[in-house]
């Protein structure tokens, strides 16, 4: 038997003050999610367990059968899977956002949801610029990708510094926000330097003028 399982991440959403305190899903036409509900179960379940990060990876982890506690690695390690590349016990994978900073703000965590064409010529210049024997990235898709950073000594830190999503902090501090912990200082330098280089790179220059939100910083998290 198999079985399809249709995950409304987020759909839910909150009040706004505007659609009179009711949510988008209360008030969006839906007849067949309506048809779904008035036909089949509805009910409510805990996604989350205690003491946990209230995030679309954790929760996915628990529908699909896997508990979060014993198997959750964070979003890198399932990027990486998700674009085939293969992880060595002293390799560590972040998720690797391309955002818009202004001066201490993230604008956008998506870049203006940068196609994966411009992306992929920006990562090669990362690449090019940041990249060694330790240190990789890889294109995913649109503005998500993915760091590998290769250090049997860093790594357990690693494993241990805080990350926060970029989606988490639109609108808010960037300095206040960064990744904190021991090891945090290579993915700081990676994050700074990413600032510097990626400003004025062509591909930027040309999004500006077009009005787009310009790719101008990388958030490691994940």
């Amino acid at each position: 038997m198999k079985y399809v399982l249709l995950v409304g991440d987020g759909m839910c959403d909150y009040p706004i003050e505007s659609l009179a305190n009711r949510t988008p899903l209360q008030v969006a036409k839906k007849p067949n999610l309506d048809f779904i509900a008035k036909n089949g179960r509805v009910g409510i379940i805990s996604t989350i367990p205690n003491g946990m990060p209230p995030a679309s990876d954790v929760a996915n982890l628990n529908i699909l059968g896997y508990d979060p506690k014993m198997y959750y690695t964070g979003r890198g390690p399932l990027e990486a899977a998700n674009i085939g590349v293969k992880l060595n016990a002293d390799e560590i994978a972040f998720r690797c956002n391309f955002i818009t900073a202004s001066t201490d703000t993230l604008v956008d965590y998506s870049a203006g949801h940068i196609s994966t064409k411009e992306a992929s010529i920006l990562i090669q210049f990362l690449n090019e610029k940041l990249g060694n024997e330790r240190i990789k990235f890889y294109t995913g898709t649109s503005y998500r990708h993915l760091l590998v950073i290769k250090d049997a000594n860093l790594i357990t830190n690693l494993k241990i510094v805080e990350c926060i999503p970029p989606h988490d902090i639109l609108g808010g501090s960037i300095t206040k926000n960064l990744p904190k912990g021991e090891a945090r200082e290579i993915l700081l330098e990676l994050m700074n330097r990413s600032r510097e280089l990626l400003n004025n790179h062509e591909i930027n220059q040309v999004r500006i003028d077009l009005k787009e939100n310009p790719a101008n910083m990388i958030w490691l998290w994940g």
